[in-house]
């Protein structure tokens, strides 16, 4: 169901831009009546000095759906202080990894924008990317449940573009004035330290039992996207809408988006376990590897294009942050693609120093009233004085644009450059070389009209909270439900507070039945909770197949690596014609055997070893294969770490080449051979099977919700 103008965008009929009882219901009632619930008295929240804070759920804006505004000082004091609270170490995406590269414009948009970067055809703009984990430290490892920031700065010739986005398309909150709640419940919990880098601990999950607004995104994080198998293997969004604005002023909204060249890729649930303890930087370590092998990481540039028209037959909000707009809705249009070809030459020069915000856009490109993007456009840059000593970060090199740049700014903490002559201001008539603003050349902003009365008020058009949760779940195919699913049960598994565990599973009734039935029965719940009324009636939404990943997976092994197990007295000949046909195929390949030093093959020659079996499990690989003596693999099948190599390959879900000597280590691990288990003779089975996980083996090797 469209909504109309006049019911999107109204404004409050009280002079006090108080919201409607609904509203209140939703975005005051929800978080607070619960809490009263809970039972005790609660002291009046005020801020700093003292000043009693009326809604802490919403920022003051101009009207209901329009930009927030600078007198806020109840959400900058709030902001401010969040984003302050650690120094150096970022307060969330600290655990990061990135490299230089270069992004190339395929398609032109010069009809919808200014912006040369999106306009040039074939010009190689530079650029850096950083991906990162939100909730850990930066000692903390690659590969837990966890959202993955995908930020990147284009150096563009009219100045610095930062499209600072994550792999997921949609986010927990609607308003910036809650993201500090959000991550403090993610994170650590105060009173004891821990546990480190995981939401499956009472504050996160109690935040979300009375933030009805995160379900969307709840359903994200317990899909398999936030367990990526490789940091090249993720797709990347902008999250919010954006303007582009052509030569005649005129506005296109636009959502960015990243796609991997190798496809979506990600693990298994314990396979991300195990990962943390075989290499806490195994996804550092993978991107860097394969940039070092000339193997570079490569991602499609996609835009959604529509009207402020188009905007108005949506059946949702797109200025909401937890509503994305279905490709089969509004197509992608591939625009480009961006290539990461050279490592950092200092992790902490660059890959720590590195400065995002989404504020730093070239002329041509332009924000929505977005208010979680509102928050974002201040929050980024009052971060980055904290962290980086003052407001000459900008000169740090890996920060620094590389186009011409001239202002009036001087002095401060750390200024590297010396500024010549008598004038810094503007106007001036005693120099004739000082910068001037352009009106032909100068950002411009979109002259959007509004229509409304500030208050701290959301719109009745973000009050839906569970339809596109629902049209995300419905839209996974089984097995993929089964793991969201079993996601839930193992994170609230790990909540002690019986109400919470209970609330979330309410909530869950709405996004779809079968999945809270479900989620109760791995809980061991004797009924289900009752669901909580909803402010909005729940949409059965036009489903999203593009929205899954196993179905999208590209079978092949073109940037995939596989583990060749090896032993004295192995047949060199089946190793070399193996290794040479993965290679053919595009995989990269490495020896395992119980020794570092290598194996002394059957014929006498010394073959080294990449890894040691004990210290390179084969959860670090996409498939396995092993060409073992009979008796070289007798004695292996009283070896736990052999054992275990195979097993858990077999329990991940991957192919594994197994030959005659090798079939009494899978009987030591209780490994029924299938289709995905052949004899390395068998290159171009083996290869077939390696192209993507055995996903009916699955139900045979663990117990799924």
């Amino acid at each position: 169901m469209a909504r109309t103008p006049t019911s999107r965008g109204a404004a409050p009929k009280s002079p006090s831009a108080t919201p409607s009882s609904t509203q209140a219901d939703t975005y005051r009632g929800n978080a607070g009546e619960l809490q009263q619930q809970a039972g005790g008295k609660h002291p009046v929240l005020t801020t700093q000095q003292g000043i009693p804070v009326a809604d802490n759920q919403n920022s003051l804006r101009s009207s209901p759906r329009g930009p927030g505004l600078l007198e806020d000082f109840i959400l900058r004091e709030k902001i401010t202080h969040f984003d302050h609270e650690r120094i150096p170490e970022r307060i969330v995406h600290a655990r990061g990894s990135a490299a230089h590269g270069f992004f190339e414009l395929t398609h032109s948009l010069k009809r919808y924008t200014t912006a040369k970067v999106l306009t040039e055809i074939g010009v190689q703009t530079p650029v850096f990317t950083r991906f990162s984990t939100v909730a850990g430290g930066a000692g903390s490892v690659d590969t837990p449940r966890d959202v993955r920031g995908f930020a990147v700065k284009f150096y563009t010739p009219e100045g610095n573009w930062d499209l600072v986005g994550n792999n997921i398309p949609v986010f927990f909150i609607q308003d910036a004035m809650k993201f500090p709640d959000l991550v403090h419940a993610v994170k650590m919990e105060p009173d004891r330290g821990f546990p480190q880098a995981a939401s499956a601990h009472d504050t996160f999950w109690d935040f979300v039992s009375l933030m009805p607004e995160t379900m969307h995104m709840v359903m994200w994080q317990m899909s398999d996207r936030t367990i990526p198998r490789s940091l090249r293997t993720m797709e990347g969004f902008g999250i919010h809408s954006f303007r582009l604005l052509n030569a005649a002023g005129e506005s296109t909204f636009v959502k960015f988006h990243w796609r991997p060249k190798l496809g979506i890729q990600s693990t298994v649930w314990d396979e991300a376990l195990k990962l943390q303890a075989a290499d806490n930087d195994f996804h550092r370590r993978d991107l860097f590897e394969s940039i070092e092998a000339g193997d570079f990481p490569e991602w499609e540039l996609s835009v959604q294009l529509f009207t402020e028209e188009d905007a108005e037959r949506f059946p949702f909000d797109h200025l909401d942050p937890t509503k994305l707009i279905p490709e089969e809705l509004v197509p992608l249009q591939p625009i480009g693609r961006m290539v990461l070809n050279r490592w950092p030459d200092n992790f902490f020069a660059e890959t720590e120093q590195v400065a995002y915000c989404p504020a730093n856009v070239p002329p041509g490109i332009d924000f929505s009233n977005d208010p979680l993007l509102q928050g974002r456009l201040f929050s980024y840059l009052d971060t980055q004085l904290s962290r980086l000593g003052g407001p000459n970060f900008a000169q740090i090199p890996i920060n620094a644009p590389k186009c011409p740049f001239h202002n009036m700014q001087r002095d401060g903490h750390m200024q590297m450059q010396v500024p010549k002559g008598r004038v810094n201001y503007e106007p001036s008539s005693l120099q004739s070389d000082t910068p001037r603003a352009s009106q032909a050349q100068g950002f411009r902003h979109f002259a959007q009209a509004d229509d409304g009365v500030k208050g701290r008020v959301r719109p009745e058009s973000f009050a839906d909270h569970y339809s596109q949760a629902r049209m995300f779940f419905r839209s996974q195919s089984p097995l993929e439900q089964a793991h969201l699913a079993s996601a839930l049960v193992f994170e609230l598994s790990k909540v002690t507070t019986v109400h919470v565990r209970e609330a979330v599973v309410g909530h869950l009734q709405h996004v779809d039945a079968d999945l809270a039935q479900r989620v109760a029965n791995g809980l061991g719940m004797q009924a289900l909770p009752p669901a909580p009324q909803t402010a909005e009636p729940v949409q059965d939404l036009a489903l999203s197949p593009a929205l899954r990943i196993i179905d999208r997976m590209k079978p092949t092994l073109q940037g995939r690596c596989i583990g060749i197990l090896v032993a004295d007295g192995s047949n060199g000949t089946s190793v070399a014609n193996l290794r040479k046909a993965l290679e053919k195929v595009g995989a990269s390949v490495k020896i395992v055997s119980p020794k570092v030093g290598g194996a002394l093959l059957k014929d006498g020659t010394l073959l080294p070893a990449d890894g040691q079996l004990a210290g390179t499990p084969s959860v670090v690989f996409d498939a396995v294969a092993s060409v073992l003596s009979p008796d070289m693999g007798a004695a292996l099948a009283k070896e736990a770490a052999a054992v275990d190599w195979f097993r858990d390959a077999f329990g991940h879900l991957k192919a594994i080449a197994a030959c005659k000597g090798t079939r009494a280590i899978l009987a030591a691990g209780g490994i029924e051979p299938d289709t995905g288990v052949v004899d390395p003779a068998d290159a171009q089975g083996f290869i077939a099977a390696a192209q993507t996980r055995q996903w009916d083996r699955e139900p045979k090797v663990r117990t799924l919700a």
